[in-house]
């Protein structure tokens, strides 16, 4: 069995104290006599518990094969094993999981698995449910539409137009903002907070008498739920492992296809009312804690009600590394934006009633939580991230032809409901991107904000969308049409150029680091001051 010798004149501990955590203190450190100050060092020798084999496991929701063996030990090696790069990447001593934290703790496949499926169904669902929540408060307005809304408000396409703008407005604002006050306080008090002062709002919805009212509602809504989705990705990113959050963040988004698809069949329902009368928990908690901080120890960089300051947060919004995938959040759900925005709009201009266009908003949305999760599997089988979301774009590219060239308006509305549910369908990479960004910033820290600029950037897209299509372009919208076509197009050139940029910032770091001798790179891990993605051991994710 293989054991840790280690010196008394060992690396320091962690660089925010200068000392070690407790834990490390008991297993990697020596002791020394206090009588006699020139006495030799003397050493702890602590054996090491045997490691799990490395597997690598297979990316699925049930991780099991058919050789499972449940009472084999899942602790995969990690930094944590040797005491030298254990002490540069020890969590800080405030961490709030430090007292679960235990390099020597191992634990069976059967006990990992179990307690997956613990956090799946204690967390993942009703974090799943809670998106579902601002889902249907939010995109409830596209059913409204279909029974005369705008009318009945003295409103037009335009004033809809600016209605999605004041919200993706008021929604990116909120973002930053409301992630930082999460950070400070803590996610356990601020979604339910959030949660219960916009589902206020919504209630008060029922009172609109105009545009004004309109537009303030969609403010106030924003502002109330801007930020809620970032929060959840972030305290989701304390319970999975990378390649097991971009999977559970499929599902978060096929959540709000689920609403969307309530939606629809609630309006469908409701909409026919008009005119009606006006105790193993130790041992699960060392698990959950040593699984995830092993898998990514910068997970213990900060503890959940830190603050984040002036300082780290302009350190978190200058890192330029991460700017490439901000700008596909800013472009990639532009060229079918507009169509969905306008689905139900279009729906009733080719001559299907209110019911039926309800109903007929359906399929789409299921295809497209169906191809959505079927993508986010995909990337983590294939291992490829950036060809895998460029997908997306491929599947529109010849819908958005079709729409461009012919006018849908002209056609059978059934093979043009066809064509627009086909477009619709197309597979989002908006979980795997999500994905992507929390693997590639590498601390908490970066994470905390990268998860809101990611969705600021979002919103932002979702701005421009709202003003694509145009009263002065309606029916057929061939303008509109033209600019998705040439969104499209650049938006191939984008994901390229991404995948050539992190490939050569890795060649850049393989030559650095591969140029270091043995001990140049240990004493880089000890004395290091970069941090996060900038550590020349780190490599980006693609």
């Amino acid at each position: 069995m293989p054991v840790v010798v280690s010196p008394r004149d060992a690396a320091t501990g962690p660089k925010d104290t200068g000392t070690d955590p407790p834990v490390f203190a008991g297993i990697f450190s020596a002791t020394s006599s206090d009588s006699d100050e020139k006495s030799p060092p003397t050493t702890t020798v602590t054996p090491i518990p045997e490691l799990a084999v490395p597997l690598e496991e297979k990316r699925f929701w049930w991780q099991r094969t058919r050789n499972f063996d449940g009472t084999a030990i899942a602790t995969q090696p990690s930094v944590y094993d040797d005491p030298e790069t254990a002490r540069a990447y020890a969590p800080r001593t405030d961490w709030e999981n430090l007292h679960r934290f235990d390099p020597l703790f191992r634990w069976t496949w059967s006990e990992e698995y179990r307690l997956i499926r613990k956090i799946d169904l204690r967390i993942m669902v009703f974090a799943c449910i809670m998106f579902m929540a601002l889902e249907l408060d939010r995109a409830n307005i596209s059913q409204a539409v279909t029974d005369n809304m705008l009318g009945e408000l003295g409103m037009t396409t335009d004033d809809f137009n600016m209605g999605f703008t004041v919200f993706r407005l008021s929604f990116l604002c909120a973002e930053l903002p409301s992630q930082l006050v999460s950070k400070w306080i803590g996610p356990d008090r601020w979604i339910p907070a959030q949660i219960t002062l916009w589902s206020i709002v919504s209630f008060s919805q029922f009172w609109l008498n105009g545009r004004t009212t309109f537009l303030l509602t969609r403010a106030l809504l924003a502002l109330l739920q801007g930020g809620f989705i970032p929060d959840i990705i972030l305290y989701l990113s304390y319970f999975y492992k990378h390649h097991e959050l971009s999977l559970r963040l499929g599902f978060f988004w096929t959540a709000m296809s689920i609403a969307d698809i309530l939606a629809g069949l609630f309006a469908a329902g409701i909409l026919q009312l008009r005119g009606h009368l006006a105790t193993s928990g130790w041992s699960e908690e060392k698990i959950m804690i040593n699984r995830v901080i092993r898998d990514d120890p910068s997970k213990g960089d900060m503890h959940n009600r830190q603050p984040i300051t002036p300082k780290l947060l302009w350190k978190s919004i200058s890192d330029y590394d991460l700017w490439p995938l901000y700008v596909i959040g800013l472009v990639f759900q532009l060229p079918a934006s507009p169509p969905a925005q306008y689905l139900t709009l279009s729906l009733r201009g080719l001559g299907f009633d209110t019911f039926k266009t309800n109903l007929l908003t359906i399929p789409s949305v299921f295809l497209h939580m169906v191809t959505m999760m079927i993508l986010t599997y995909v990337a983590e089988i294939w291992k490829e991230l950036t060809f895998t979301a460029l997908f997306a774009q491929v599947w529109m590219f010849p819908f958005i032809v079709f729409i461009y060239v012919v006018d849908i308006t002209k056609i059978n509305k059934w093979t043009a409901w066809a064509i627009l549910t086909a477009l619709l369908a197309y597979p989002s990479a908006h979980p795997l991107q999500v994905g992507w960004n929390s693997r590639n910033s590498n601390t908490v820290r970066s994470r905390t904000v990268s998860a809101a600029m990611y969705n600021m950037f979002c919103q932002t897209g979702g701005i421009i969308s709202a003003n694509i299509y145009r009263s002065d372009d309606a029916p057929r919208y061939k303008r509109g049409n033209g600019v998705l076509l040439g969104l499209l197009v650049s938006n191939m050139a984008i994901y390229v150029l991404t995948k050539v940029y992190y490939v050569w910032r890795n060649k850049s770091r393989d030559r650095k680091w591969n140029a270091l001798t043995a001990e140049e790179r240990q004493n880089y891990l000890d004395t290091t001051t970069d941090e996060g993605n900038k550590r020349l051991d780190f490599r980006f994710q693609h």
